[in-house]
């Protein structure tokens, strides 16, 4: 494995996401003192790297599996809703020190590594937020959770201490699995099954899921489409970002050809997040 990587200012950090948009092996560093950051993207062969060298410049070195655990720098805590804080510390007297400060909250721990979705990232934190407001809305209810394309499993993690029951989170690289898995034992929730999927080979079970998830690139979501539409349960909930506000016309149209709709749509910088489900569901509940 093969790593590009390049110094550019913070500002800069749109343009980056947007260049790069579909490529799940983009990662974007913020550096000590938040002006800069370290621009990554993992490549299988060192040809692939050269070519984006050879386009941006930057530098190309060779890396071992365990880049992807790397830590980085820790991203400022995250407070979602009145319900979550989110926090890179790990060390449980810290923990209790942040509880103690903020006793009305529930703390999630989730260090800086490669694996994506610390909480910081628009995409992450709003889809933390809808997540929140669905599970007020099946407080006392037994709903079941699918995260596709699970990271660091944050989105997973917050399901279950939300209330889900069963709860399932996938993610096609194996790195990021085992991340999730370790949050999850780290947060108390160890029952999360976390498992290496290929969302677009996935066969989801035929009852499907109350809650379904994706937080993912653009390209990937709009071919993901008829699995994600099988996977969720009649009357279920979607959540999905990881979408570029200039693709989502895109990703919108190829929703509704497979019979899904949404209802909210938050654009947060240049990334949209939405929420919704079946159409027929969602024409159902106005009438």
């Amino acid at each position: 494995m093969f790593v590009w990587s390049k110094l550019s200012a913070v500002k800069w950090m749109d343009a980056w996401e947007e260049r790069f948009a579909g490529n799940p092996n983009l990662v974007i560093e913020y550096l000590k003192g938040g002006q800069s950051i370290r621009v990554r993207v993992f490549c299988e062969t060192e040809k692939a790297a050269l070519a984006i060298s050879k386009q941006f410049g930057g530098t190309v070195r060779k890396v071992s599996g365990a880049d992807w655990n790397k830590p980085v720098a820790p991203p400022r805590p995250v407070k979602v809703r009145d319900v979550f804080l989110l926090t890179a510390e790990t060390q449980s007297k810290a923990i209790a020190t942040i509880q103690k400060a903020h006793p009305k909250r529930q703390i999630i721990s989730i260090p800086p590594e490669m694996a994506f979705g610390t909480g910081d990232h628009a995409t992450t934190s709003s889809c933390l937020r809808m997540l929140v407001d669905i599970g007020r809305e099946r407080k006392g209810t037994d709903w079941t959770v699918a995260d596709l394309g699970a990271g660091t499993g944050v989105l997973a993690i917050a399901a279950r201490k939300l209330g889900a029951g069963e709860t399932y989170a996938c993610d096609f690289d194996p790195f990021a699995v085992a991340a999730a898995a370790r949050n999850a034992v780290r947060n108390q929730t160890p029952d999360i099954i976390c498992k290496e999927q290929d969302v677009l080979k996935w066969k989801p079970r035929k009852k499907g899921y109350d809650v379904v998830m994706a937080n993912i690139f653009s390209t990937v979501l709009i071919q993901a489409w008829p699995v994600i539409a099988k996977s969720l349960a009649p009357g279920g909930d979607l959540i999905v970002s990881g979408i570029l506000s200039s693709q989502a016309w895109d990703v919108f149209t190829a929703a509704a050809s497979n019979g899904l709709g949404f209802t909210k749509v938050i654009t947060k910088g240049k990334w949209v997040t939405a929420r919704g489900g079946h159409l027929h569901d969602l024409i159902a509940a106005q009438s």
